[in-house]
């Protein structure tokens, strides 16, 4: 891997660059729109091309209120969804009114050897106003060796309280078949609106 070497001594003063290996770049897959949806699903385009994937999704707006969003991984290409994990959960949150901010674990939220749906976050509120946004990266899901590390960042306004930034890590401990769909879904009723969008990274 080459370094960044800067042509020039102070980095106020940089003008140009020397050599740069290349740090990637994202290929759109698909993009999931949500109108009513029970839930999205993603059951093509997750294979060996890539070595990760993300998906980002926007303004995920749910049915019933106050509900988690969640989502898991499935090796039949979407027949089932069960693969078991182990995973871990941290929030930090700000309220609306500025009485109270922290950051802390949640245990109740995290999985360990389970093939239940994973939390991404928390309490999503169905106020007109109120949705969820985030990412989801899974690393190198066709691996027929390794288990599948994932990461997810989400944000959303808590109970319609407070900023609430949800940090997910965990994998999927399936090391001999590849994860190739994933599905999101509220715990309870529909989403009613809101995009996903997949991509590869190359």
């Amino acid at each position: 891997m080459s370094l960044i070497k800067l042509n020039n001594r102070a980095v106020k003063d940089v003008t140009e660059f020397g050599s740069i290996s290349s740090l990637g770049s994202l290929t759109h897959i698909s993009t999931a729109t949500a109108s009513s949806s029970a839930s999205i699903e993603f059951t093509s385009g997750i294979d060996s091309t890539y070595k990760e994937y993300v998906f980002y999704f926007h303004s995920i707006h749910p049915q019933n209120d106050n509900v988690p969003f969640t989502f898991n991984g499935s090796i039949d290409g979407g027949s089932t969804y069960a693969v078991t994990k182990t995973t871990t959960l941290f929030r930090v949150y700000h309220y609306e009114n500025d009485s109270g901010a922290g950051l802390g674990y949640r245990p109740t939220q995290d999985l360990a050897q389970s093939t239940g749906f994973q939390d991404l976050v928390d309490n999503v509120g169905n106020d007109a106003d109120t949705s969820c946004s985030g990412c989801l990266r899974i690393f190198n899901p066709s691996s027929t060796t390794f288990v599948k590390h994932f990461l997810s960042e989400t944000i959303v306004p808590y109970q319609d309280e407070l900023a609430w930034h949800g940090f997910v890590g965990g994998y999927f401990n399936d090391g001999a078949n590849d994860i190739n769909a994933i599905k999101f879904q509220f715990t309870s009723g529909n989403i009613d609106s809101g995009e996903i969008l997949l991509f590869g990274v190359n």
